[in-house]
């Protein structure tokens, strides 16, 4: 063994969920490492579509202005059947949302990632493997390897395994991973054409057989670029992993047939001749900047954890790419579990933190695993759900941790609002004494942990000051305090920080009568909703995640 090191978390994958971890992690002081098999970031568009929450989360963190900076608007999708025209779905989310739908090649995503993470010091430690690890009372023991042949110990407090389908970690620790596969092969492409289709609209185009069933299948998805797309479409005979195995294709060992394969790769003709039976107007594919076979399974592990390790992303999920669902809910996992971990290596958590990290990401992981296999299997009109609220489910503005160990009870009137567990809402319209302009709740609240949001002119319930004042003893100094009053309230709240609500935004969003508080997580989910907001049910709320 080459030498020995120590570190708070060691984090294994280094995608868009291992970055956004360790990025996390590091953002709240937590030493950690983070290690990749590969030489080198993979050029190839895979995950591609960046939905709403996770632009949000990216707010959170301080990275969003580069995200956007680099992607491209989602704007809806174009969808043909046997060349005519047969619907348009417009990506259009409620006013108060502050981000829409966006596409971004993974690579990019990975990129901005990587340097948000050298802010603080921290690379990727590339063409370094897991081999082993063994867990005990205090800790977990890592054996890495490098390109070389070197070997290392690791010695952390916390191992997590963002290392994808084929996970090293999740097989270390002895997880299930249950479902299936589709039988359905598929190739992806990255090329440009040079139809006159709107851009920022992803296409869908299918022909029917005779039975009325699809037998030809086309999906664009818009990439930056002019005229660039990500395409996938059925792979041909002479393309096929599976044909040309004779079996299944590569499993990694755990049966997980997903993702890219190896293999002869589609080329521009393949691409070519896919565009000839579908494109809804005659287009010429070019510039094609990589290609591959791909297959898909449906897997769902049956814990996220155990003990001091952790699983994350497609290392604990794997799905349908419907509704890019998969990369985006791999990004929460890793927000809802850097936090808890932040708080367990400064000993601040208590008892329930970290086993909430599987109590509330599994029931997600689950919904979504399941709804994108019904979409692949009957598509998306056949949801039962009326539109409006599909497109906030895909947007994944409606996960919530109702039921998590860490949140508290309602209160007995939500006055309206949303309810302990869910997304906290951005909105706008907010003043304070000394800046000129009016402020969104989402900038009061980047780069914090803990939020207390009071709301009152005349506070019912405990003094603002003696709220904020319990929240920093409960916390040990991890809550920040906000009070938001009306428009036309007195300009002042003693001892706390505060900001107008000048539109009435925040009254609105958060049903917030005389006299309420409400307690935002990192995460950015509501722990706990106080109506009237006093001393001790705030105490009781900080209890449940904090160590008394």
């Amino acid at each position: 063994m080459a030498r020995s090191a120590s570190t708070d978390v060691l984090v294994v994958g280094a995608g868009p969920v291992g970055l956004t971890l360790a990025g996390e992690l590091r953002r709240a002081g937590v030493a950690c490492r983070i290690v990749d098999r590969l030489p080198a970031r993979l050029p190839y568009a895979r995950a591609v579509g960046i939905q709403p929450r996770t632009l949000e989360l990216f707010d959170r963190m301080g990275l969003v202005r580069e995200v956007l900076d680099a992607a491209v608007p989602m704007r809806g999708q174009l969808t043909y059947v046997d060349g005519v025209e047969r619907g348009r779905v417009e990506l259009v989310l409620p006013p108060e949302v502050p981000y829409g739908f966006a596409a971004l090649p993974q690579y990019e995503t990975e990129r901005v990632l990587e340097e948000f993470l050298g802010r603080y010091g921290t690379g990727i430690e590339r063409s370094t493997a897991l081999v082993a690890f063994a867990r005990d009372a205090a800790g977990v023991t890592s054996r890495l390897t490098t390109a070389s042949g070197a070997e290392e110990e690791v010695r952390s407090r916390y191992l997590v395994g963002c290392d994808g389908a084929h996970s090293t970690v999740r097989k270390g620790l002895g997880l299930s991973f249950e479902g299936g596969a589709f039988p359905e092969e598929y190739m992806l492409a990255d090329v440009e054409v040079g139809w006159g289709l709107p851009s920022g609209y992803g296409v869908r185009s299918m022909r029917r057989g005779a039975d009325g069933a699809v037998d030809d299948l086309l999906v664009c998805v818009p990439l930056p670029g002019r005229g660039r797309y990500r395409m996938s479409m059925p792979v041909p005979p002479e393309l096929s992993a599976v044909r040309r195995a004779g079996a299944v294709g590569p499993t990694g060992g755990d049966g997980a047939a997903h993702g890219l394969e190896g293999g002869a790769a589609p080329g521009l003709a393949d691409v070519q001749r896919v565009l000839d039976r579908l494109a809804p107007e005659p287009a010429t594919a070019s510039a094609l900047r990589w290609s591959s076979v791909f297959r898909i399974s449906h897997r769902l592990v049956d814990r996220y954890g155990d003990g001091r390790v952790f699983v994350a992303g497609d290392a604990a999920h794997i799905h349908p790419p419907t509704g890019a669902q998969g990369m985006n809910t791999g990004v929460q996992d890793a927000a809802n579990l850097a936090w808890k971990l932040a708080l367990a290596v400064a000993g601040a958590a208590g008892p329930r933190v970290l086993g909430s990290y599987g109590a509330e990401r599994r029931p997600v992981g689950k919904e979504v695993v399941g709804r994108t296999v019904r979409h692949a299997a009957e598509g998306v009109q056949a949801d039962p759900e009326d539109r409006g609220t599909l497109l906030l489910r895909e947007a994944q503005l409606l996960v919530s941790y109702r039921d998590s160990p860490l949140v508290a009870p309602p209160p007995r009137d939500d006055g309206g609002g949303p309810r302990p567990g869910d997304r906290a809402p951005d909105c706008g319209g907010l003043t304070g004494d000394v800046a000129a302009y009016p402020q969104r709740l989402f900038d009061l609240m980047r780069g914090r942990g803990h939020v207390l949001l009071g709301y009152g002119r005349h506070p019912v319930g405990d003094a603002p000051r003696d709220l904020a004042a319990a929240a920093r003893e409960a916390s040990r100094g991890r809550v920040a305090t906000h009070w938001i009053v009306p428009a036309d309230a007195p300009a002042e709240v003693a001892g706390v920080p505060h900001h107008h609500d000048g539109r009435g935004e925040f009254a609105r969003a958060y049903g917030a009568g005389e006299g309420a508080a409400f307690l935002v997580r990192p995460d950015g989910h509501l722990a706990a909703c106080l109506r009237p907001p006093v001393v001790g049910a705030l105490a009781a709320a900080l209890g449940r995640v904090f160590e008394p």
